[in-house]
């Protein structure tokens, strides 16, 4: 059955919610504006695609959607795998080259709705955090390169940091002189309006939401003056590419055109594609989500992006899925509901009526400025260090990531991505951490040898196991066994403590059955304390409790207690 989130907030909308709802969207519109358009741009499509994608996946999203306050559309991360995924089956500036990116968003839509109706959302639990962060913080690296060529005006290009460079030294003697200047002063005046703007205004004496509204329109303002320069000085005549003629009015609603040679080519990216952006979205509606204590529900989420796919598949638009700093803007805004993402939704529409015909001078390197100042916060270097102060697998998992993402691109950079996130949970997983434990005087608590002054008994081994024993760890449970039996002289009883394990495999079933066997032969017994029912019941269905040399008990102090009695 087909879930409509939006009637959790539709039967109790009100005027006041409206209006909060309608002012946030005001100021999302003057963002997505120029974003849309740039987005557009690093896809290596038309820019009018960039506003179709901001229209239908909207008001989608909104209908199924959980998060009340995410917002959909065109996204750098997305973007750049679009035209990476896209210019392997056509050439940019075609129209097969519009058409698989329409296609793409289809199948990404296609794929994330079955994900969805499968209840497919742990999915995301398959990608640590500090790994997207590296992906995103090399995809943002590679994004800003790709941007050069257009702050520079030359034609240079590639897919990796390799081939971006050296494209780029290839060809920055033909750097345009008037190109470059309007990208310095873009870069110059968006990064101060971004960091600078809005603590100036409220200095000046501005209310913080009204200094922050400002600050978000002054990309808007950049690309009036930027056009209005342009057009008065003809800077087309000096070497200055424009956007040039863009189609007004409405997107076409049409089937996008299915080629299977295509749908072949297309199917892996379009499932990294939609994985990336789902985990983007889940992120930040989970993030924005818990400020208001609202419940963001995976596999919903996977069910509202699929619907904004597909309605930017059948409006003439790429993939998209919920940006941060749109959401964060959204936000802090005050929007209450997806009511605000359906008005946004109308305001790019009129902008697509009404305002296309203004943009026919607007200079691409005034997009490629935007581009290069709205991924600025995606890198995040000091999540690098953190991992290396924390964690030096995590440390490596990311390294791994922004290595192979830089060199080889961003598809590759999800899979190794992905890779890197499960190699780094099974190297967690092979070896459990387990302790010797022994009684804390005067209690019946049991804790690790080394860390706490406690009492053991020469004639019992007590081993604490703090992990779910499986095939990748089973080997490791033999091996601790043994290694601790070698240093020790006297031991008539071994007693694993497993109040962690939460699951238990067949391979390790196996693995206790032989480290019982090879206890027998040595005249010591194996017992099992604080078992949970679920493993309990797994062991039963085998043969190893009937073979077990000792026994299982309920708590971990009973068993020492009566082992110690019978010695």
């Amino acid at each position: 059955m087909i879930k409509l989130p939006c009637w959790n907030w539709l039967r109790h909308y009100n005027p006041q919610t409206m209006g909060n709802d309608m002012v946030a969207a005001m100021i999302v519109t003057v963002m997505l504006i120029p974003q849309s358009l740039a987005y557009a741009l690093l896809a290596g499509l038309p820019p009018e695609m960039g506003l179709y994608a901001s229209i239908l996946p909207l008001i989608a999203y909104a209908i199924f959607g959980t998060s009340r306050t995410l917002s959909v559309g065109p996204v750098a991360v997305v973007s750049l795998m679009t035209a990476t995924a896209v210019g392997k089956v056509a050439q940019q500036g075609t129209v097969d080259y519009a058409t698989a990116a329409i296609t793409l968003a289809l199948l990404s839509g296609l794929i994330l709705l079955l994900l969805g109706f499968i209840r497919f959302g742990f999915v995301t639990n398959f990608l640590s955090h500090p790994v997207v962060s590296g992906f995103i913080t090399a995809s943002g690296v590679l994004i800003a390169l790709s941007q050069l060529s257009h702050i520079l005006g030359i034609d240079a290009s590639g897919e990796t940091l390799p081939e971006l460079t050296f494209s780029l030294a290839t060809m920055i003697d033909a750097t345009n002189p008037y190109t470059l200047s309007i990208g310095l002063c873009c870069l110059l005046v968006l990064h101060w309006s971004r960091c600078h703007l809005a603590g100036q205004l409220e200095r000046l004496g501005m209310a913080t939401l009204l200094a922050e509204t400002f600050a978000r329109c002054v990309p808007v303002a950049v690309i009036a003056l930027s056009t209005l320069i342009a057009y008065v000085y003809e800077l087309n005549a000096h070497g200055v590419a424009l956007v040039g003629a863009i189609p007004q009015g409405m997107p076409a609603f049409t089937q996008p055109h299915i080629e299977w040679t295509v749908i072949r080519e297309l199917i892996l990216p379009a499932l990294l594609v939609a994985l990336i952006g789902f985990v983007e979205s889940v992120s930040v509606g989970r993030t924005l989500g818990a400020k208001r204590r609202e419940r963001i529900d995976a596999n919903q989420e996977l069910i509202g992006l699929g619907a904004a796919n597909l309605a930017s598949a059948f409006s003439g638009g790429f993939p998209v899925t919920g940006g941060f700093s749109r959401s964060v803007v959204n936000f802090d805004a005050g929007a209450k509901t997806q009511a605000a993402s359906a008005f946004t939704a109308v305001g790019i529409a009129l902008a697509a009526l009404f305002l296309t015909p203004a943009l026919y001078h607007l200079p691409k390197v005034t997009l490629a400025a935007t581009i290069v100042i709205a991924v600025s916060t995606l890198i995040d270097w000091k999540m690098i260090k953190a991992a290396w102060d924390y964690d030096h697998a995590d440390f490596m998992a990311i390294v791994i990531t922004i290595v192979l993402t830089l060199t080889f691109g961003v598809e590759i950079g999800v899979m190794s991505g992905i890779s890197a996130s499960i190699s780094l949970h099974l190297y967690r997983t092979m070896r459990p951490h387990f302790a010797i434990v022994g009684t804390v005087p005067g209690t019946e608590h049991y804790r690790n040898i080394d860390r706490h002054d406690v009492l053991t008994h020469n004639n019992i081994l007590s081993i604490r196991i703090d992990e779910s024993l499986y095939f990748a760890n089973a080997a490791f449970l033999e091996e601790i066994v043994d290694t601790e039996l070698a240093q020790r002289e006297g031991i008539e009883h071994i007693i694993l403590m497993c109040p962690a394990v939460n699951m238990i495999d067949l391979s390790a079933v196996e693995a206790l059955q032989e480290v019982n066997s090879r206890l027998l032969e040595r005249e010591i017994k194996l017992h099992l304390s604080e078992v949970k029912g679920p493993v309990m019941d797994a062991l039963k269905r085998s043969e190893f409790l009937r073979q077990l040399g000792g026994n299982v008990y309920l708590s971990h102090h009973a068993a020492v207690l009566e082992l110690t009695l019978e010695s």
